[in-house]
Parts: structure tokens; C-alpha cells; sequence
């Protein structure tokens, strides 16, 4: 009698294949930031994952991809945490001063991770060009915040947007890549210091009334 082997349902396939490929991302992520990228292989990664190492080019192109992978996931939690600022009608500043905290939870609060993932953007290697424009898409999230606190008059509007979100962005990463040096555990204080600086310049310019009068 033939055999009749079971087959998956879509979803269950799906699942399971969701399944391999975070199983496949966790292990690479905790790799990294305990051994290095460089010396991280693909089978160390796979053999952590207690998977095939053919399986893992079923997902990812390569070990760099992996970081690719890790950009869209925090793109993905930027979105999240933007569509819930602007539904629930959080004020710029407030939105602004969490957000620090809330995109370098884990695995972000890894200094490791951080430098493997600022290198990414250094290298000529086959993830530049895709992280670069994962970067503009971050940017263009970041211009319209600004672009909705200043139309709120929350945050100053004689400057363009575009040139606020990228000091802001570049504020940021300047507190990541000095905190990665020092790998302690002052992360949120020093984004809190950065935000406390930078919104001394971002705050509404305040200009005398036109019929103060002069001494």
C-alpha cells in the first residue's frame, strides 16, 4: 500500500517558517553581540538555532542580512510607536523625549550590537545600499514628527523640517556610538541629557510682541 505522507496547511507552514526564521535571527543576534559579526559563521549561527545550515539561505542571503532584518524591525516598532502618537495626539516633545527609550530596548541596548550595526552603514558590503535606505525611510518618519510639532506650535517652524529631524537623528546616533565606548549602564541618562540639550534649540522661538516697548 503507498504511503500517503500528511501534508501542512498554508498556516501551519507558515508558522513554522516564521518560526525558523526568528529562531534563525535570535540566534545570530545573540551570536553577535558575544562573539563579534566577524567571527560569527553562518553553521555557528544555524548550529545555535538547532537548524540545517542550508536552511538558513531559505532566509537570509547572507549573515549580513540578518542586521537588514534587525533595521526593519526597529523601522517596524518606529512606525508603531509614531501611529500611536499621532492617533492617541501625544505632544512632539513628550513623543520625542520616550523615544530614546523605547527604540534601544533590547537587543539595541547592546553595545556590540550597536557597533556591528554602525559598521554596517561603513562597509562596501551588499546590505549598505539596503540599510542606507532604510535609513531615509527612518529620516522621512522623523521629518513628518517634526513637521506635526510644528504645526501644533510645539516645536520651532523657522527652520525646515527635514533639517531638525536630521540633527535630531544625528543626535542619537552621536549618544549611541560615545555610549558604545563606555558600555555602561548610562544609556537612558545620557538620551536624556542629549534630548535636554537638543530642545533648547528646538523649542518655539518666542519674538517680542510687535508694540513692546523699547527702553
Amino acid at each position: 500500500m503507498q504511503s500517503i505522507s500528511p501534508t501542512l496547511s498554508p498556516n501551519r507552514r507558515e508558522r513554522q517558517s516564521f518560526e525558523r526564521r526568528e529562531r534563525l535571527f535570535r540566534a545570530a543576534m545573540e551570536l553577535f553581540a558575544r562573539k563579534g559579526f566577524a567571527e560569527t559563521t553562518v553553521e555557528d549561527i544555524t548550529n545555535a538555532a538547532d537548524l540545517g545550515k542550508g536552511t538558513f539561505f531559505n532566509y537570509f542571503p547572507s549573515k549580513e542580512h540578518i542586521l537588514l532584518a534587525f533595521g526593519e524591525m526597529q523601522l517596524a516598532k518606529l512606525k508603531a510607536a509614531f501611529e500611536e502618537m499621532r492617533s492617541a495626539n501625544v505632544p512632539v516633545p513628550v513623543f520625542m523625549r520616550s523615544l530614546g527609550a523605547r527604540m534601544t530596548q533590547e537587543p539595541m541596548r547592546n553595545p556590540a550590537i550597536i557597533r556591528i550595526l554602525l559598521q554596517a552603514f561603513l562597509t562596501d558590503s551588499a546590505v549598505r545600499e539596503p540599510m542606507l535606505n532604510l535609513q531615509n525611510r527612518v529620516i522621512a518618519i522623523h521629518t513628518e514628527m517634526i513637521r506635526i510639532g510644528q504645526s501644533r506650535g510645539e516645536i520651532r517652524n523657522d527652520l525646515p523640517s527635514e533639517v531638525i529631524a536630521h540633527v535630531f537623528r544625528q543626535t542619537i546616533f552621536g549618544t549611541l556610538l560615545i555610549w558604545t565606548l563606555h558600555a555602561d549602564s548610562t544609556l537612558l541618562s545620557r538620551m536624556e541629557d542629549s534630548f535636554e540639550v537638543l530642545w533648547s534649540g528646538l523649542a518655539p522661538r518666542i519674538t517680542p510682541s510687535s508694540d513692546a516697548t523699547v527702553p
